[in-house]
């Protein structure tokens, strides 16, 4: 197996004469544990896009374990491994939360054409769905609403139902956001408890959750990488806080006590 299983290189593209990224390459390596930063309008969700095939790059090649991937829809793209979460819930709010597992479970699987009349039938989907909502430790909401339970424990749902797709690489566009600070350890928790083999990137704003969940960092800037490193080196850097915050940000910053 190759050693790396996430890898864009030279990405482009540009809307009109707006370039929003250009020339961005990024490496994940099997269980990376690497958070993307940057100021408001960097391009970091469009750089998601461009990576899950929501959007077409104009140049440049994305590859999975190897596999290019480069001109395969999103679905393909989740085929191979590669899936994301949105800074928007997309949940069933009627449904249950077992329900809304269960989805992805028997679509993953091949059955979500009969779904409910095989549900029964299929212990082992059941048993699989509960089996990740036990790991994030939403058993407890299990047979609620999703409009009836928090919105992070909603944003867990949502982890959940990746998780339900089983794979590689895992894209988590700003988990916490919208989220109250009092709750954002609920997410750091349930991605801590992701299996080790699966590579994450995650999209954040929160100082704080990148210096606890980040092994590595990189800082997109003007749709352009600036540079990638050890979350300490790139937080201490003066070129990252100067774009990131400006001279009057550095402070709490390099604290990790704010949100961009």
């Amino acid at each position: 197996m190759t050693a790396t299983a996430l890898e864009a290189r030279g990405l482009n593209k540009r809307f009109g004469a707006l370039v929003v990224t250009e020339n961005v390459s990024l490496s994940l390596g099997p269980g990376a544990r690497h958070a993307l930063i940057g100021p408001n309008g960097a391009g970091k969700t469009t750089l998601v896009n461009l990576l899950s095939g929501v959007l077409r790059a104009d140049a440049g090649s994305i590859s999975v374990f190897g596999q290019d991937i480069t001109s395969a829809e999103p679905a393909r793209r989740t085929k191979r491994g590669l899936v994301r979460t949105f800074q928007v819930s997309s949940l069933f709010p009627r449904l249950t939360v077992l329900e809304n597992i269960y989805l992805a479970v028997s679509e993953h699987a091949g059955t979500g054409s009969n779904l409910w009349r095989s549900a029964g039938h299929q212990r082992n989907l059941l048993e699989r769905s509960e089996s990740i909502l036990a790991r994030l430790r939403l058993l407890d909401d299990i047979e609620r609403p999703i409009s009836e339970i928090a919105y992070g424990r909603q944003r867990l749902v949502e982890i959940a139902i990746a998780l339900a797709l089983e794979p590689k690489v895992l894209l988590l566009d700003e988990p916490a956001a919208g989220v109250p600070v009092n709750e954002t350890d609920l997410i750091l928790e349930a991605v801590a408890s992701l299996p080790n083999d699966i590579a994450i990137l995650m999209i954040e704003h929160d100082m704080q959750m990148v210096r606890r969940f980040a092994q590595s960092v990189s800082v997109l800037v003007h749709g352009r990488m600036l540079m990638t490193g050890p979350p300490a080196d790139v937080m201490a850097s003066p070129e990252v806080r100067s774009v990131y915050l400006g001279e009057t940000g550095h402070a709490r910053f390099a604290m990790g006590g704010t949100r961009a």
